[in-house]
């Protein structure tokens, strides 16, 4: 079991709007590796409540999410769309399902910062809506991640005590 990490501040910062979303939605990502990170593969795998939830379906949930809304939906990328449901697979170790959630944040990040305009609506939408603003996206992946962080928090804390961001 690794010491825990503590309670880590925020983002602090004095930036444009696009650079202080990604910053909070970055620290947020992080949160999350966090409390995945240093659990026995098999814990990380048990579900933690009845509805079977656990902390590395968690972490492909968002990877699968991330996906969809920023390569699918708003760069309207020729890709599958991904069933973001789909629990890890046998196959699937956690460094693999961490590994994949930190390319599709490098995804999403650069798709980010080439936007040169909030307002500008993505190719298409995942809801019967027309397609959401860069904006939009990005307080929304920060709301899902956010969502996800506090349930990972208590799998963790359920799992072995540890506290804190």
């Amino acid at each position: 079991m690794n010491e825990p990490r503590g309670d880590l501040r925020p983002p602090s910062l004095n930036a444009d709007e696009q650079a202080t979303l990604l910053a909070f939605l970055r620290y947020l990502r992080d949160a999350v590796v966090a409390k995945a990170s240093g659990v026995p593969e098999e814990a990380a795998r048990a579900p933690g409540v009845p509805s079977g939830t656990s902390l590395l379906g968690l972490v492909k949930h968002l990877a699968r999410t991330e996906l969809n809304w920023f390569v699918w939906a708003y760069e309207g990328a020729d890709v599958p769309l991904l069933d973001d449901t789909e629990p890890p697979l046998p196959g699937e170790t956690a460094a693999d399902i961490v590994a994949g959630y930190r390319a599709a944040a490098a995804r999403s990040d650069a798709i980010a910062a080439a936007c040169p305009d909030l307002d500008r609506p993505g190719a298409r939408s995942l809801r019967e809506t027309p397609p959401p603003s860069m904006r939009w996206l990005l307080v929304h992946m920060i709301e899902e991640t956010a969502r996800h962080a506090g349930h990972a928090d208590i799998l963790r804390e359920r799992l072995d005590g540890s506290v804190g961001r």
